[in-house]
C-alpha cells in the first residue's frame, strides 16, 4: 500500500492539519471477502494520489481536485453497531495539508451538502471502541464531496443500496466490499475554488455461490436538461453553486464505471451480474426501486 504521508505521483509534499493522529489506522482490507478485491487506483500512474487509511475503509485522494477519486470500505453485516450517535463534527485529516482538502468554506451558506462517500454506518462494526472510531473517521472532509441538498427517491435508493445488497446478495456471511467515489471530469462546474462533481459511482462486490460477483451504480445530480432546460439552468448565477438536478440512480455495467473514472477495478468488470449486451439506449438501467436491481447471472 502506498503510504499516506506521500503522494503516489507528482512529488508534492503533504502539509499538516489540526486533529488527532491517524497513524494507527489500517484501512481497507482487500482480502476481506476471501477473494482479493484490490483498492481502486487510477489506471494512469502519472495521476497523483494520496492513500489515506481509516477504520475499515480507505480513501484514495486526488490532491489536484482536493477530494477523493475513490474510497473502499469493508462491511460486516453480521457485526453491526447500530446505536452509535451521529454527533461527530467534520474535520481535516492531519496527514494532509488543508489546502489539499475541501473544507467547510465550500459548503458554508449555500445549498450544498457534505455528501458522505463511505456511508457513516458502513464501517461501524466490531467492538464498541472500534465502531466508535470508524464512525468518527467517516467525518473527515476527505470522505465527503459536494452534493445537492434535495432529498428524493433517487437519493433514497442510493443511500439504501448497501442494506439491500446485504439482505439480498451478500449470502449468509453478510460481507460486502463497496468501492465508491465521485466521477471527476475536467468539465465539472467550478465553485469556490473546486469543481463540483455531477455524478457519483459505486461498485459492490460480494461472494455469491462461492464465486466473486459485483454490481455497479451511478448517481447523477446533473441538471436534467431534457425536461426543462430553462428551469434547470436558472440557478447559474455569479457566486452561487452550480445548478444541480434531482438525483437519478442507475444500475450500470462495471466496465462503464471503469471508463467513466479511469480507475482500475481489478477483477470486478469480469464478474458483473448485469448483462452488458443490452441495447445502447437501455445500457444504463434507471432504478425506481431496489427491486429493479439485477443480482443474478442470466
Amino acid at each position: 500500500m502506498i503510504p499516506s504521508e506521500s503522494p503516489r505521483a507528482g512529488g508534492a509534499v503533504a502539509g499538516t492539519a489540526s486533529g488527532p493522529s491517524l497513524a494507527d489506522r489500517t484501512g481497507y482490507d482487500e482480502h476481506f471477502l476471501g477473494v482479493p478485491v484490490p483498492l481502486p487506483m487510477p489506471s494512469n500512474p502519472a495521476v497523483e494520489t494520496v492513500v489515506l487509511p481509516y477504520t475499515h475503509f480507505t480513501v484514495v485522494l486526488r490532491p489536484d481536485r482536493r477530494m477523493a477519486a475513490a474510497a473502499a470500505v469493508c462491511i460486516d453485516g453480521r457485526r453491526p453497531v447500530e446505536d452509535v450517535p451521529r454527533e461527530s463534527s467534520w474535520q481535516f485529516d492531519p496527514r494532509l495539508g488543508k489546502d489539499r482538502q475541501v473544507g467547510d468554506d465550500v459548503y458554508r451558506d449555500n445549498s450544498l451538502d457534505k455528501g458522505h462517500l463511505v456511508r457513516r454506518l458502513d464501517p461501524v462494526w466490531g467492538e464498541a471502541s472500534e465502531a466508535d472510531q470508524a464512525n468518527e473517521d467517516t467525518f473527515h472532509y476527505t470522505n465527503a464531496a459536494p452534493q445537492a441538498d434535495v432529498f428524493n427517491q433517487g437519493k433514497k435508493l442510493w443511500q439504501g443500496l448497501e442494506n439491500h445488497l446485504l439482505d439480498h446478495a451478500a449470502g449468509p456471511d453478510r460481507k460486502l466490499t463497496v468501492l465508491t467515489g465521485p466521477v471527476l471530469h475536467d468539465c465539472d462546474p467550478p465553485y469556490r475554488g473546486v469543481q463540483v462533481p455531477l455524478r457519483f459511482w459505486k461498485v459492490a462486490a460480494f461472494v455469491q455461490g462461492g464465486s466473486l460477483a459485483a454490481t455497479a451504480y451511478v448517481l447523477d445530480q446533473s441538471p436534467d436538461l431534457t425536461r426543462d432546460a430553462d428551469r434547470a439552468l436558472a440557478g447559474a448565477q455569479a457566486g452561487a453553486p452550480p445548478p444541480l438536478g434531482a438525483f437519478r440512480t442507475f444500475q450500470v455495467p462495471v466496465k462503464d464505471v471503469v471508463e467513466l473514472t479511469s480507475l482500475d477495478l481489478g477483477p470486478l468488470p469480469a464478474v458483473d451480474l448485469m448483462p452488458v449486451v443490452r441495447a445502447p439506449e437501455d445500457r444504463w438501467k434507471r432504478l425506481a426501486s431496489h427491486d429493479d436491481i439485477t443480482l443474478r447471472r442470466s
